[in-house]
């Protein structure tokens, strides 16, 4: 239980890689962290599982319902469309920039790095991704490595689905520390 007392918004939309969703809140719930699932809009979102349509998730608040101070963490899921939809919606870039803003602890795996682009909090980070992600963000300043699990002052950064493992325990991590 190093997470409880944390509260976690794990932000996604619809075509988020159902796996890098699911098994981070999972293990977020397994360590005692109470954990908020945040959209653009209320209802459901749907996953995305390869190309198929994977599993659905209650959306538990939208930006308008919620302020990033009340988090002490963020979890941002991959998968294509998910992050490419929240990196052009206003609500979505601003959450996210306050988490890097004032340093709280961010987990992004596969795509999910793009809305940290747009929130402009990259810049001077050790980061890896999904490799078609490389170019985007060094073209933001990040120092991109390709690597299982890249932590940067409490930024968490995964390749795919297959650095699950080694993302969730540097997650637990890093938001059981705390602000870096």
């Amino acid at each position: 239980m190093k997470l409880q007392n944390k509260k976690v918004a794990i932000v996604a939309t619809n075509g988020f890689e159902e796996s890098e969703l699911f098994e981070p809140l999972q293990r977020l719930k397994d360590e005692g962290a109470t954990v908020d699932i945040i959209s653009i809009e209320k209802g459901e979102i749907v996953g995305k599982h390869g190309a198929e349509n994977g599993k659905s998730i209650q959306v538990d608040k939208t930006f308008g319902e919620v302020k990033p101070e009340d988090y002490n963490a963020l979890v941002l899921p991959g998968g294509l469309a998910n992050p490419d939809t929240l990196r052009q919606n206003k609500d979505a870039v601003a959450f996210v920039k306050h988490f890097g803003e004032v340093n709280k602890p961010i987990a992004a795996i596969c795509h999910g790095p793009w809305t940290m682009i747009n929130a402009e909090i990259v810049k001077g980070k050790k980061m890896t991704s999904y490799p078609s992600l490389e170019v985007d963000l060094r073209n933001a300043g990040v120092n991109w490595v390709d690597e299982e699990v890249v932590v940067d002052q409490g930024m968490v950064t995964s390749r795919t689905p297959d650095d699950l493992p080694a993302f969730n325990d540097k997650m637990v991590e890093e938001i059981a520390e705390g602000k870096h």
